[in-house]
């Protein structure tokens, strides 16, 4: 049965584009969506996920579980999602530049 997938990328290449393009809608830039069987969508995100070189990709779908979706990343981001307790909550990496001072608090 065909569900609602989105996919988001970013610094892809042409190619994956051009692949996504074939089954799914881009609205904005590196925002894909449609109407997907979960065969074609996994075969995309293989795809995706073979190609990312040094860009970044995220597909949300439905799913039964107590958000109603599921999320997958592929490439390297700064947002990272943590399974809690079943629920998908998005952590954030540590910038690289921080040099480990202590941010001022704001005195006002």
């Amino acid at each position: 049965m065909p569900i609602m997938t989105v996919l988001a990328t970013t610094a892809v290449p042409d190619h994956v584009r051009g692949a996504l393009t074939r089954w799914m809608i881009e609205p904005t830039p590196g925002l894909y969506v449609g109407t997907l069987s979960a065969r074609v969508r996994e075969e995309l995100w293989s795809v995706v996920t073979a190609s990312i070189g040094t860009g970044a990709a995220v597909l949300l779908h439905p799913s039964p579980t107590e958000q109603g979706f599921t999320l997958h990343t592929a490439g390297e981001r700064r947002r990272i999602p943590q399974d809690f307790d079943g629920l998908t909550l998005v952590a954030f990496r540590p910038d690289d530049d921080d040099d480990g001072d202590e941010a001022v608090a704001n005195p006002f």
